[in-house]
């Protein structure tokens, strides 16, 4: 009975998991979706199911084992087949099960060990499907039938043909070692593909056209799958083919016993380069995206992104950030940034990260101004000297380069960024297989470098806009004042935290406050407040409270900002007797810390109202502290003190346990050390401002 095409439309079903026991049928374990494989024990063909990578038998029925005999269930298809082993049946069974797609081979010789016959040659048509196991594990589903005695001798060699088409379409390899020191003893199909002759390919001598970096670790593996004689034996390496050129193959082999003893190793190697690349090509991509998703700067993108080709695709792996002016002039010296720079271990070490100068002639700059790539394939010595700065051609050169590509990155119409990428010495040079699979990853990760590009754009724009607007404490004798503006390093790096001093008469007028948001509107509404308040401060800094009160009502009558902004207006001032006072107001900030000089600490809490503009008719207050001589006063944002998922009583202990033993440090210091020993998150802009009476 012939089993009919028809027959390979099975695929997909459910299989559930079974025990992996050493029997012959499980059936009754095992089902297809609301089916059990019971069914198919008294079926007239052979039935049989294999799980994973490794196609584990876990099912077969009484037609299957009579043909093929009792075969032990849970070990590898090699294992358990290893009279198949050189047939190239598992290739078929991986191609299944990796593409989901169903084979049919009609009339399919196998030469197997049959019960009561010993090896020999027979005809079956196959039929094979994927399966999805329960556990969501991929298998296959087998059908066979035996068809030897209706193929004649015409047909058994058409027969042949076809399924040497089908199975050997991937350049198949077959071979045969010593179980003694696993050299080779026979093989079919190397000298067809690498033009060794048997004379140099038998023993060792087949190493010889294995890519010299990937021989140690085949040399290895195939030495300890010799000593320890594993069921099975598996490993990728490229091997030189005729042309010079390599490809990856993937080789398979088992142990033969007899009687318990292993007397060879029998195997066969196939040509998977396709399925490499393509394997290769989606971990790069996907690699790359992990790279951009995880970087919030352009620099750090570039860096993650050269240390995900480095060594996959290359030996060196650079990228230039290409400032806006660069091209304008046809004729100037074009300037870019050495951003990120990765090489293999074993290089010597790269130039450090700089601006790089390159003449408007240069081949760099020619790729760059046509946006297309550079692919050479040189000597070292042929590398041009315009090429790229002196000190990185001389580092190319001393590391062997063979090959090299310039890779411009265009976003929104212009080049942003250059990669450039090198392979050295010994290593197979850059293909264009390679420089497409590079264009490939930069065009993959081209909207979020544009968004990382806007977003550092914006960042230098605004950020300069904010240190602008935050002019420099006045010089006060007797009496230093220090401010600190840090931006967070994982939001826009701009923001509405801001501070200000400045002396009216005999006082020194010090403001800090904060507006939400962090982008470029955070920064205006910053500058608008901060404006209005010094206006309203000096024109009555006798009174804190009058001046934030007034802008409240500045806030309500604009309708922006209300509920958003908060406040301290403090007014440093003599009593008359030789010492000093603060008068002080809040609207909705943090209090300020009083350090005073013998290390004790305490937040000025008299005085505390709404934030700005959410009520005018609320009255606002102010109070006063004295100031002892050597007294240290300090106003600061919550991005200094606010940690997620933690009390703000914490944040502010914290602030005062670390002010205290600073009380004596010099001011600049003070601030900068709070700044660098208090545990902040970086979620947050953080400005501060300080005052220390003599």
């Amino acid at each position: 009975m012939q089993v009919e095409p028809s027959l390979s439309k099975v695929g997909q079903v459910r299989v559930a998991r079974t025990t992996e026991t050493d029997t012959a049928a499980v059936g009754h374990e095992i089902r297809l979706g609301d089916l059990a494989l019971t069914a198919f024990d008294q079926a007239p063909v052979g039935v049989a199911v294999t799980r994973g990578p490794g196609h584990r038998l876990v099912y077969a029925n009484a037609v299957y084992q009579e043909i093929f005999g009792p075969r032990p269930l849970g070990k590898p298809f090699l294992a358990t087949f290893g009279d198949l082993a050189q047939s190239g049946y598992a290739l078929l069974l991986d191609r299944v099960m990796n593409t989901g797609e169903s084979a049919f081979l009609p009339d399919a010789p196998m030469t197997a060990d049959y019960p009561g016959g010993g090896p020999r040659e027979r005809y079956f048509s196959v039929s094979l499907s994927s399966v999805s196991l329960e556990d969501g594990e991929s298998g296959v589903l087998v059908l066979v039938s035996e068809v030897t005695d209706r193929v004649n001798a015409e047909q058994r060699d058409l027969a042949f043909q076809r399924y040497a088409s089908l199975v050997r379409a991937g350049a198949v390899v077959e071979w045969s070692a010593s179980a003694t020191d696993g050299t080779v003893q026979l093989s079919r199909g190397w000298e067809e593909i690498t033009g060794q002759k048997p004379e140099e390919y038998l023993g060792y001598g087949w190493l010889d056209a294995v890519a010299p970096d990937d021989r140690p670790a085949l040399v290895l593996a195939w030495s300890q799958a010799v000593d320890q004689v594993p069921d099975l034996f598996e490993h990728t390496f490229r091997v030189r083919q005729r042309d010079g050129t390599y490809r990856h193959f993937y080789a398979r082999a088992v142990p033969v016993r007899k009687g318990g003893v292993v007397v060879e190793w029998t195997g066969f190697c196939a040509d998977i380069e396709q399925q490499w690349r393509e394997q290769r090509r989606r971990d790069l991509l996907a690699r790359a995206s992990a790279a951009t998703s995880e970087a919030t700067r352009i620099d750090n993108m570039f860096d993650a992104l050269a240390h995900a080709i480095v060594p996959e695709l290359a030996d060196t792996c650079t990228f230039y950030l290409v400032p806006d002016s660069a091209l304008r002039t046809a004729r100037a010296p074009f300037v870019v940034e050495r951003v990120a720079v990765v090489q293999r271990s074993h290089l010597p070490a790269p130039p450090p990260h700089r601006k790089d100068r390159f003449s408007p002639d240069s081949l760099f700059v020619h790729a760059v101004r046509e946006r297309r790539p550079l692919h050479k394939t040189s000597l070292p010595e042929e590398i041009p000297s315009d090429f790229l700065p002196a000190d990185t051609v001389r580092w190319l050169r001393e590391t062997r380069v063979n090959s090299f590509v310039v890779l411009p990155l265009v976003v929104e119409g212009a080049v942003a960024a250059v990669l450039t990428a090198t392979v050295c010495g010994d290593r197979e040079p850059i293909s264009q297989d390679d420089v497409d699979l590079l264009t490939d990853i930069l065009d993959h990760v081209r909207p979020a470098v544009d968004i990382a590009a806007e977003f550092q754009r914006t960042q230098r724009v605004a950020l300069a806009l904010q240190r602008s607007l935050l002019s420099q404490p006045p010089t006060v004798p007797g009496m230093p004042v220090v401010g600190r503006y840090q931006p967070s390093p994982s939001a826009a790096e701009v923001g509405g935290d801001w501070y200000d001093a400045f002396t009216v008469d005999d006082s020194v007028m010090l403001a800090i406050g904060d507006v939400a948001g962090h982008d470029l509107s955070a920064a205006i509404a910053m500058s608008q407040l901060r404006n209005m308040l010094r206006a309203f401060a000096v024109d009555r800094p006798e009174k804190p409270q009058e001046a934030l009160r007034r802008l409240d009502s500045a806030v309500e009558k604009s309708g922006e900002y209300r509920g958003t902004a908060t406040c301290v207006l403090a007014r440093v001032e003599p009593t008359g007797d030789g010492h000093w006072q603060v008068n002080y107001s809040v609207a909705g900030h943090l209090p300020p810390l009083l350090v005073l000089p013998d290390g004790s600490t305490r937040f000025l809490e008299d005085s505390h109202d709404l934030l700005l503009g959410l009520n005018t008719e609320y009255p606002r207050t102010s109070a006063v502290e004295p100031l002892p001589p050597g007294s240290t006063l300090l106003l600061y944002t919550d991005g200094l003190v606010e940690h997620p998922h933690e009390s703000l009583d914490i944040g502010l202990e914290r602030l005062a346990r670390h002010s205290a033993p600073l009380a004596r440090e010099p001011l600049h210091e003070f601030c900068d050390r709070l700044l660098t020993e208090l545990p902040i998150t970086g979620n947050d802009d953080i400005a501060l401002i300080a005052l220390r009476l003599s």
